[in-house]
């Protein structure tokens, strides 16, 4: 479980996103990579994430945001639609503690956090996994996006940094984490074409192509 702070604040643009943006994904990583910034503020968060959705139509969203009390990289699988009751920069809560007043209460990536936390080697860090990712503008914009996205999204909590996690080790690690949650996602897509073609009306193989 993630620890309950009521002080989530983004890092700076300079020390989070430079970091990830120097380093990109990978030369074997045929992605491009955007990093953007958002406030501490429901509105405009519920704003900047539809626009990102139906501008820039993005296959995948990974939120970053910190957890002053943290002391690992959190992955969050699922996010919930109730319960903001904390108020914002602005001093601003949800109407009812409320995301969408007609969503579903929970909405899950299709990235399998526990295999991505499982698999990928994140050097002086602990990585964990979680399924509270707190109710706060974090776990807002999270659920948003699983909404937008269809649950092409993923939540990371960091710790603050700090000597034993500078910048640069923190832009590794989501380097890292963001490289095995893309091959979470082909690994789900190949698996899901498998079962296509694998399936007919008549109960029978079709293409033939699979041994």
């Amino acid at each position: 479980m993630l620890p309950q702070a009521k002080d989530y604040r983004e890092l700076p643009e300079a020390e989070r996103g430079k970091e990830l943006s120097k380093l990109g994904l990978g030369s074997d990583m045929d992605v491009e990579l955007r990093t953007l910034q958002l406030p501490v503020d429901y509105r405009e968060v519920k704003q900047r994430v539809a626009r990102i959705w139906e501008d820039l139509q993005p296959q995948f969203v990974v939120h970053v945001g910190v957890d002053p009390a943290a002391r690992a990289i959190f992955l969050e699988q699922c996010s919930k639609n109730r319960g903001y009751r904390d108020a914002d920069i602005r001093g601003f809560r949800p109407e009812c503690g409320v995301c969408l007043p007609d969503g579903p209460e929970v909405i899950a990536s299709e990235v399998s956090m526990k295999a991505v936390r499982r698999r990928a080697a994140v050097q002086g860090v602990a990585v964990a996994f979680s399924r509270d990712a707190g109710r706060y503008v974090c776990d807002y914009a999270y659920y948003l996006s699983l909404h937008h996205g269809h649950g092409c999204a993923a939540l990371i909590h960091v710790p603050p940094l700090s000597p034993r996690l500078p910048a640069s080790l923190l832009g590794k690690a989501l380097q890292v984490l963001i490289q095995e949650m893309l091959e979470e996602i082909e690994k789900g897509r190949a698996q899901n074409q498998k079962l296509s073609l694998c399936s007919s009306s008549q109960g029978e193989p079709t293409g033939g192509l699979l041994h």
